[in-house]
């Protein structure tokens, strides 16, 4: 591959990273090419970028965007997928789904890292922790809730408690004649 273009693929990748705030790093090595379109079809499916591209250069990539990933690094090795999402938690949702089938471990994609919410998750064991994570609307949409909540319950118990008074006041009016 000529210099020229790496330099353009280590912009595009660099420009991808800038636009996602969220990545995940897969190894699908061991997925037959069945597997593998059915996997690019989900993540297309769910607005996921999947992008197949030499560790080296996704590195240099990594490298010349601001932000620090070294911690990433030692996981650039062997056959590496990337997966950009805007949803933080949309790529762990479908590796999970993807695998829930797949018996023995042996042909499924694995995590090997994730840049999400600008904290790091190195290896498989954080895939759980990754697919409960909320995104940025439905943290928005629960403190609304939460906020609302009050108001609500104050609402209702002036509504009822109007009704209450107004029973109380035809019983005695009733009774009075």
């Amino acid at each position: 591959m000529k210099k020229e273009d790496k330099g353009a693929i280590i912009e595009q990748l660099s420009a991808t990273l800038k636009e996602y705030g969220n990545f995940y790093l897969t190894d699908i090595e061991a997925l037959n090419a069945a597997k593998t379109s059915s996997l690019r079809r989900a993540c297309y499916k769910n607005d996921i970028k999947l992008i197949v591209v030499k560790n080296t250069l996704f590195k240099k990539a990594l490298e010349s965007v601001d932000t620090d990933y070294s911690p990433l690094y030692e996981k650039l090795v062997g056959n590496t997928a990337i997966m950009f999402s805007s949803v933080v938690n949309a790529p762990a949702r479908l590796i999970k789904d993807f695998t829930k089938d797949i018996k023995g471990g042996e042909g499924k994609p694995q995590l090997k890292a994730a840049y999400v919410q600008e904290s790091f998750y190195v290896g498989a064991e954080n895939l759980d922790a990754l697919v409960n994570l909320k995104s940025k609307d439905e943290l928005v949409g629960d403190i609304i809730g939460l906020l609302q909540s009050p108001a609500k319950n104050l609402i209702s118990a002036l509504s009822s408690a109007g009704q209450t008074i107004h029973g109380v006041l035809k019983t005695l009016e009733e009774r009075d004649n």
